[in-house]
């Protein structure tokens, strides 16, 4: 798989997500607890520090000598055990007045034994600590806490200031540090191993519907299976749903091309048997032959027209995103009709309806639909046309009524069939009513026939709207 292939597969977006959120999740925690571990640590040990030079300080007294010394021993006893990593030493700080400089007469710790902390002097007065670090005994480095205390206990003498100095082995602070952060980043370590695993089993357990999705794709495309099969999560069946849909639509297609062809070739093997008989009929003079063909065209021309305006309907009644406004159609049908019949001197009437009402297809199959519909409504009235139109549950309901003669119960059904006339003295083919039942079926609508309150025939269609 090449790189462009990498970046399109959802898989390898996912992990590469999941995984990058992980490390730096993994991190972030690693950091986060590691620092507040340390700084607990370092608290602590300044705090243990802090509480030696306390102890330091309230057992410092003067002898007789005025030399420093401890009331008692402090309480940890780590202070006596040579080099055990925790000290303590009192410096007597020069006086001025001496003119001498530096520290004189240390007192230390036992656990000390023959050895100096040489302490830089950074003590601030007023009783106020300072920390800082000094190499101790067996070359520790140690961490250090410094006041300065001044005592005058001793009369008819000046005050004594001390320096008094606590000190612990920095790697007591260390070690635990370093000691935890191991565990800590195994544990992590285990943790993002873990959410790893895991990411890589969601992603690979999500993503398998879309390997059974695939393979019931296959199936249809290979004749297997006419739509996808199979048990999808909830959020994948509506596209399966639509899918199938448009599978069942296409199938439709299909069969009404067919169902199409078929009929159309059944309707011009008449016209064309008759054509080939009178090709070899020598009782035909030139004129009767000429007649014959010219009906049989026509007849076959009907045809042909017919089956056209099926199919061109049956192409564009599922199309997306159609819409016609019914009002611009109908006033333009208005004009066209009075123009055709105006030696009958029809009077169109067109009730008030909203002028947003517009119809879900294209408008070429509207104005097949209306067209017929008037124009058979004009060739039949005796003096008036009426059209009102309706809309209810997102169908439009156009009314087409007409003061002629009407048609019998028994006559309603018979001409929306093909080439069925009511009357076969008017002009006509008998196919204007099959074809706009045709397109209303297609679109999902009906038309329906019936007494209309003009003493004449009512015609109504019904068609999805907009």
């Amino acid at each position: 798989m090449n790189l462009l292939h990498l970046r399109r597969s959802l898989r390898v977006r996912l992990l590469a997500g999941t995984l990058f959120w992980i490390a730096a999740t993994i991190l972030l925690a690693g950091w986060v607890l590691g620092s507040l571990f340390r700084q607990h640590v370092e608290d602590q040990f300044h705090s243990e520090l802090a509480m030696h030079l306390d102890q330091l300080t309230a057992q410092l007294t003067l002898d007789e000598q005025g030399k420093p010394q401890l009331a008692l021993p402090l309480s940890d006893p780590r202070l006596t055990r040579p080099f055990s990593g925790y000290y303590w030493q009192i410096d007597r700080v020069a006086d001025a007045k001496q003119n001498s400089a530096g520290l004189v007469g240390q007192l230390r710790s036992r656990s000390l034994w023959d050895h100096v902390l040489a302490v830089p002097d950074q003590t601030p007065a007023g009783g106020d600590v300072a920390y800082g670090r000094v190499v101790g005994p067996q070359d520790q480095m140690l961490v250090t806490v410094q006041r300065q205390v001044r005592l005058d206990e001793l009369p008819n003498q000046a005050a004594i200031t001390f320096r008094l100095t606590a000190a612990a082995n920095e790697n007591f602070m260390l070690e635990p540090v370093a000691h935890f952060s191991g565990i800590l980043w195994l544990a992590l370590g285990v943790l993002a191993v873990g959410l790893v695993l895991a990411a890589v089993v969601q992603v690979v357990s999500g993503l398998a519907p879309l390997r059974r999705l695939r393979e019931a794709l296959g199936a249809v495309r290979n004749a297997q299976a006419q739509q996808l099969e199979g048990q999808f999560p909830v959020e994948i069946m509506p596209l399966i749903d639509d899918f199938n849909k448009v599978l069942t639509q296409n199938a439709e297609v299909v069969e009404r091309a067919r169902t199409h062809a078929g009929n159309l070739a059944h309707a011009l093997k008449t016209p064309l048997s008759v054509l080939a008989n009178a090709a070899h009929d020598d009782a035909l003079d030139r004129a009767a032959l000429a007649h014959l063909v010219g009906d049989q065209v026509g007849i076959a021309r009907q045809q042909v027209n017919y089956h056209l305006a099926r199919a061109q309907a049956a192409a564009t009644s599922r199309m997306p995103g159609a819409r016609t406004e019914l009002k611009p159609v109908l006033d333009g049908l208005f004009r066209v009709m009075s123009r055709i019949h105006t030696e009958r001197h029809i009077a169109l009437e067109q009730e008030p309806f909203a002028a947003a009402l517009s119809f879900r297809g294209e408008a070429q199959d509207l104005q097949e639909m209306l067209g017929n519909v008037l124009d058979n409504a004009c060739k039949w009235a005796a003096t008036r046309v009426r059209v009102s139109v309706r809309c209810q549950d997102a169908m439009l309901t156009l009314t087409i009524d007409d003061d002629g003669p009407g048609l019998l119960p028994e006559q309603r059904e018979a001409v929306l069939q093909r080439g069925v006339r009511a009357d076969e003295q008017t002009p006509g083919s008998g196919l204007g009513l099959a074809i706009v039942d045709d397109l209303a079926r297609l679109y999902g609508g009906h038309i329906t026939l019936t007494d209309s309150p003009l003493q004449g025939l009512r015609v109504a269609l019904v068609l999805p709207a907009v």
